[in-house]
């Protein structure tokens, strides 16, 4: 049997879309579920991975993507990144994991790509779906994925703002779990008496009032995942307690005396710096690591500025303002902001832009007061536009006039082909092609 039989073989028993490709990448061959996934059909022999993926007719590194296969020749290690690729249901997140295939000389001669769909996230809008294209959005998504694979215990770690619920609920819908209840606790305000009747549940009589019994919330997740929000905000005498039903899942009700069981699979959020906490004596170390299996850093709205203009589209379509658009202008000011409350702030300013604005261009002079003030020095508002605002006017007259392949305008702009495509989608421009 020779090698390329045994390659056949071997990927025809995955059940993820899968390819094998040489160094000049042309897929050799392919099992049937990558074939189902994309429009484009794939000539095995001919077909290039970059054309069916992506239906672009140079590599993915010259479109502004990392490429994996790059990344497994240079580092002769199986790598991973996250792409975006054109498949039958449009553009989708993909997962790639890409592994370097030897010869019995330890020759490389080919690769195998296994693909990941990503379900919960696009690159443009769309409803319940985390949007982006950064590529610290990028990383965040594969470690989501990673994550969703196993039943490790999740510390999601961000600002206020920066979306944790939803990415809890991502790691839930993407792992074997999925099927079964999702359950929030708010950490937050919780008192002792409240956290165990709300945790474990009571028993009719337990107390005054108590005229019914009650399922407490960890047994209504019996299955699925429990996710406590904000975990750093609970009290020190109720970390024992909490350390106590993590390591056993097992309780009692309040009231009750028999002993209780739930399979539940943990995932925890907090936007203060928990080891601060524990080095000062107000976060068991014990807890920390119970529920720090894998941390997943979500980052701030200043660390992926580059998703702005996508993010404001999709808000716009959540607030039913889809006629609506920002200026360059407006843009340049709203990517140059610091964003302290994050994603939920930027939703503000979009609201009130758009209530503000006069037609439906939202320009600069439409944002409020203090964002405007905020974004520019007070020395140079008046004469001057930033290097921001100026950069997003003159891509703006590009696209509008320039015609010829992103590579000629890239080579007289002196800049390579993926910083230019970063530009543009840092301010929601297109070539005209």
């Amino acid at each position: 049997m020779n090698n390329t039989t045994v390659i056949k073989s071997m990927i025809n028993a995955i059940d993820k879309p899968t390819i094998y490709i040489t160094p000049d990448y042309v897929i050799q061959a392919v099992n049937q579920a990558y074939m189902e996934t994309y429009d484009i059909e794939v000539k095995v022999g001919s077909s290039k991975c970059h054309e069916i993926s992506h239906d672009n007719p140079k590599p993915c590194d010259q479109y502004g993507e990392e490429c994996p296969l790059l990344q497994c020749v240079k580092t002769k290690l199986a790598t991973s990144a996250v792409h975006i690729h054109s498949t039958g249901h449009g553009k989708s997140y993909c997962d790639i994991l890409m592994k370097p295939i030897k010869d019995d000389t330890g020759m490389t001669v080919g690769f195998l790509e296994i693909l990941d769909n990503i379900t919960y996230a696009s690159s443009e809008s769309q409803k319940n779906k985390m949007i982006g294209r950064s590529d610290s959005f990028k990383s965040m998504l594969n470690k989501i994925n990673r994550a969703a694979q196993s039943n490790i215990a999740v510390l999601l770690q961000g600002e206020t703002g920066s979306g944790k619920e939803l990415v809890a609920q991502a790691v839930h819908d993407s792992s074997k779990r999925k099927d079964k209840p999702f359950v929030v606790i708010e950490c937050t305000g919780l008192s002792e008496n409240l956290f165990e009747s709300e945790l474990f549940g009571y028993e009719k009589g337990a107390f005054t009032g108590a005229t019914t019994g009650k399922k407490g919330l960890i047994e209504v997740a019996d299955g699925g995942t429990v996710f406590f929000d904000e975990i750093g905000d609970v009290p020190l005498n109720m970390q024992v307690k909490l350390l106590r039903l993590l390591e056993t899942q097992c309780f009692r009700a309040v009231g009750g005396l028999k002993q209780k069981c739930s399979d539940f699979r943990l995932v925890c959020a907090t936007h203060k710096n928990l080891l601060e906490l524990v080095e000062k004596g107000e976060f068991r170390q014990d807890l920390y690591y119970r529920i720090a299996g894998f941390p997943i850093h979500l980052p701030s709205l200043r660390e992926r500025q580059d998703d702005i203009p996508e993010l404001v589209n999709h808000i716009l379509v959540q607030l039913d303002y889809q006629h609506k658009k920002f200026s360059a202008e407006a843009l340049a000011v709203l990517t140059s902001y610091a964003f302290p409350g994050n994603i939920r702030e930027l939703k503000s300013v979009v609201e009130q832009s758009v209530l503000l604005a006069n037609d439906d261009t939202i320009h600069s002079s439409d944002l409020p007061e203090m964002l405007r003030n905020n974004a520019r020095s007070p020395h140079t508002a008046k004469q001057l536009l930033s290097l921001d605002e100026a950069e997003a006017i003159y891509l703006k007259k590009i696209c509008a006039e320039y015609i010829g392949s992103p590579d000629d305008l890239a080579k007289q702009l002196n800049i390579s082909t993926r910083t230019l495509y970063r530009k543009l989608q840092r301010y929601g421009l297109k070539l005209n092609q």
